[in-house]
């Protein structure tokens, strides 16, 4: 079945919050033109709480494209926004670690990623749900929610994934394992665990943590660090980080539809970096829920 071509008109929707948000959007809106996409309206919203609103309205005026530019937290707070509707989702990386846009094979630079958006394709994919809430990228618990919630804003911005990486070490000090269970419905399963990642794609903070979550798979992963040492917890994220042989020696994972989650003591969950619910859940994937632009032949992935 022969795919539509990506529409030429669209409204841009960039968080000048976000880490090169705010010195990008006049570039953005610039390349965008120049590059053929006819822009409805532009807008630069410097308070991340709007963004959802802005993008709503975006799709309620009928524009068949909505472009946002922000971090993973950006996508994820707006996507809700095009499910079910007839409206392509268009990705400006300008964030941290840039999950999503790795996931999907998106360059990571704007002059690339404005040449997806005006000459690729589209593409349908899944999307994670948290409850009734979705997801783009990838959801956690344990010291990943602990990291994103208390991070200084300026460390993140000004030094990107170092900054988490420096911030980690720094929150590892009071951390403590959990009591994990996960059911899928028909199996439940008890562990300790010190990080439970929720992937619908195989990107997490900007680290390749999984060879098996996809996001056009109709499943979702859930990939769990076992045993309660921190220091093993560290040499999980070293060795994905580098692409280390043994990198998957300390953790678990479980693919399926839905599953629920469960943990003791309670645990916040970062949903693509933003703190916005705690443990029990239940954790679906929503198969084919959005259209996105992605580059007609997918880039080769680099530090």
């Amino acid at each position: 079945m022969e795919t539509k071509p990506l529409p030429k008109d669209a409204v841009l929707v960039i968080n000048t919050h976000s880490r090169r948000g705010q010195d990008n959007f006049a570039q953005a809106r610039e390349k965008l033109e120049a590059a053929g996409v006819r822009l409805i309206a532009a807008h630069a919203v410097d308070d991340p709480e709007q963004m959802a609103a802005t993008v709503r309205d975006a799709v309620a005026s009928g524009a068949p494209l909505v472009i946002v530019g922000g971090g993973d937290g950006s996508m994820s707070g707006t996507v809700d926004e095009l499910v079910g509707k007839d409206c392509v989702f268009g990705v400006l990386p300008l964030g941290t670690a840039n999950s999503f846009a790795r996931t999907l094979g998106l360059p990571l630079d704007l002059d690339g990623a404005v040449r997806a958006i005006a000459t690729g394709k589209r593409r349908r994919v899944d999307l994670g749900m948290i409850d009734r809430d979705y997801f783009v990228n990838a959801a956690a618990l344990g010291l990943s929610p602990q990291i994103g919630q208390t991070v200084p804003h300026k460390l993140k911005r000004y030094l990107g994934r170092i900054g988490y990486l420096m911030w980690a070490v720094k929150c590892s000090v009071g951390f403590r394992a959990f009591r994990l269970t996960i059911n899928d419905g028909q199996v439940e399963r008890r562990m300790w665990s010190t990080e439970v990642r929720i992937l619908n794609g195989p990107y997490h903070g900007g680290v390749e943590l999984s060879d098996h979550a996809a996001v056009d798979t109709g499943e979702i992963v859930i990939q769990a660090v076992v045993g309660r040492s921190k220091p093993r917890l560290a040499w999980d994220w070293y060795a994905k980080f580098f692409k280390l042989r043994h990198r998957d020696a300390h953790t678990q994972e479980w693919h399926g539809t839905s599953f629920r989650i469960d943990t003791v003591p309670r645990q916040r969950i970062s949903i693509d970096g933003e703190v916005l619910a705690r443990t029990p859940v239940m954790v679906k994937v929503a198969a084919g829920a959005i259209e996105v632009a992605v580059p007609d032949e997918p880039r080769s992935e680099t530090c």
